[in-house]
């Protein structure tokens, strides 16, 4: 009690000195508490982008692992090599499904692509028609490039990436399309096509196949492509002019009624770490994938988007080293000068037996007192800052990602925004194609949390500790015989 009555004494009665000091921790408290907040903003951030994105997989053809006994030199090589490319084992719909039954696999989906002709519409002419979606077929000798329409099943919308990322765009829609899009044989039809056969929603359209089977369906929506200059050369349609989308069981039902028909699969899978990948590789070998498929995730496309905010993590960090070093040696400086100019005041409480140990206590708690002070101060002002700060920090992430919830719910067919935006069922709306949802801090808790007030009292008292030094060394030092005689 008798150090703190004194240390009391002492602040009031050097007011200047300690407004002073307390002005300097002031300042270094607010600008700790915003570059805090903003590097938690940062983290926060960092991490609303990776959980945004999720962890896919997908099979791709390994090509380098075929070529790379390739003699192209030697005909036999090349022989050699064509008769290697002709007894690759494809992967049908059933591997898929083998496939994804796994534990390291949270979900998945695909397309699944054939061909047909039409029998009551015609196809919009085109010199060729190379919008095959990528993959592997199996079956016979069709040829889905060589038919009328590709006839493309979407297993859920989040495999329907060409909607989601605006390369297509509904332009019609019926009211209860997406209640029954992936239940029976409905389909969405390119404009080009609609115009060109005349054609407009709730029209049937029959195509068949090779053997003469009709397949009939219902158009409940007609889309537009919208990347331009994506036709084939000299051609007045785009490439998508015969494409029909519908959902996976109706391609499975024809392609089940009709084996000799080649189809295309190209499957996604939502692992739940990208460090289980090669363990999920060497599961599909052993459940029959060809080796010389690979399995590629999208972890660089996902931390892609990190990068700028991890640089303003690391300038958080920097700025904040830096007012700390800075800082310190500014209260030490004091602290010293302080010091000095109480000589006198040491020597004479040390002459009447206070001890040094008390001594020191007394100006340390001083310094505690008038930091305490402005650390409260400071990290107040800090905090109302700091959710200015932050928020015009996310700002423009806040905007980009509600603008691109608006755009893929009208690429789905809504007039206004996310309302056209279909159920996804428990996920959240915008996973799925690398679509971060940011959140908006609104509130300063968001920002200057108790994570950020214990960080700041820990940087205060270090601080406190490292300017004391001068205090605790000098008092040690001193003898206040020589004190009193310098003074005198």
């Amino acid at each position: 009690m008798f150090i703190l009555k004194n240390a009391w004494i002492s602040i009031k009665r050097n007011k200047g000195r300690n407004i002073l000091i307390g002005i300097i921790i002031l300042i270094i408290a607010c600008a700790c508490t915003i570059t805090l907040a903003i590097k938690n903003t940062a983290v926060d951030l960092i991490d609303s982008y990776k959980n945004a994105y999720d962890k896919e997989v997908t099979i791709s053809f390994d090509r380098s692992n075929m070529m790379k006994d390739f003699d192209p030199s030697q005909s036999e090589g090349r022989e050699n090599a064509r008769e290697k490319f002709d007894n690759i084992a494809s992967y049908t719909i059933s591997d898929v499904l083998s496939f994804a039954d796994s534990e390291y696999i949270e979900s998945y989906y695909y397309t699944y692509g054939v061909g047909l002709n039409g029998n009551n519409i015609e196809k919009a002419e085109i010199e060729s028609n190379n919008n095959m979606p990528n993959g592997f077929g199996h079956g016979k000798e069709n040829n889905i490039s060589s038919t009328d329409f590709t006839l493309t099943g979407y297993s859920s919308l989040d495999a329907m990436s060409e909607f989601i990322n605006g390369t297509y765009t509904m332009n019609e829609i019926t009211e209860n399309a997406w209640d029954i899009a992936f239940d029976g044989n409905y389909v969405f039809i390119n404009q080009e096509l609609a115009d060109y056969n005349n054609l407009n929603l709730n029209d049937k359209i029959v195509l068949e196949d090779e053997e003469g089977n009709t397949y009939e369906f219902e158009i409940i929506g007609i889309f537009k492509e919208n990347e331009e200059g994506n036709g084939e050369p000299m051609s007045m349609f785009s490439n998508s002019a015969n494409t029909l989308v519908t959902n996976a069981s109706a391609v499975t039902s024809i392609t089940t009624s009709n084996e000799d028909l080649q189809a295309t699969i190209n499957p996604t899978f939502i692992i739940d770490s990208y460090d289980n990948v090669e363990k999920l590789q060497d599961e599909f070998y052993e459940k029959g994938l060809d080796e010389n498929f690979v399995l590629q995730t999208n972890e660089e496309i996902a931390l892609s988007g990190v990068s700028s905010i991890e640089n303003i993590n690391s300038f958080a960090t920097t700025f904040l080293v830096i007012t700390l070093i800075i800082g310190g040696i500014v209260l030490f400086v004091i602290n010293m000068i302080n010091i000095r100019e109480r000589k006198y005041e040491i020597g004479v409480l040390r002459t009447i037996g206070i001890s040094k140990v008390k001594l020191t206590m007394q100006f340390v708690s001083e310094l505690v007192i008038v930091s305490v002070v402005a650390l409260v101060l400071g990290a107040g002002i800090g905090a109302v800052s700091s959710k200015g700060v932050s928020n015009s920090l996310l700002e423009s992430e806040i905007n980009s990602s509600n603008e691109r919830t608006e755009e893929i719910g009208k690429n789905f067919g809504g007039p206004n925004g996310n309302e056209g935006m279909p159920d996804r069922g428990n996920r959240d709306e915008m996973r799925g194609k690398g679509m971060p949802v940011v959140q908006a801090y609104d509130s300063i808790d968001a920002v200057v949390d108790m994570k950020v007030l214990l960080e700041l009292l820990g940087i205060g008292l270090s601080l406190v500790l490292v300017s004391s030094i001068a205090s605790m060394v000098s008092i040690q030092r001193f003898s206040p015989l020589t004190i009193l005689k310098e003074r005198s």
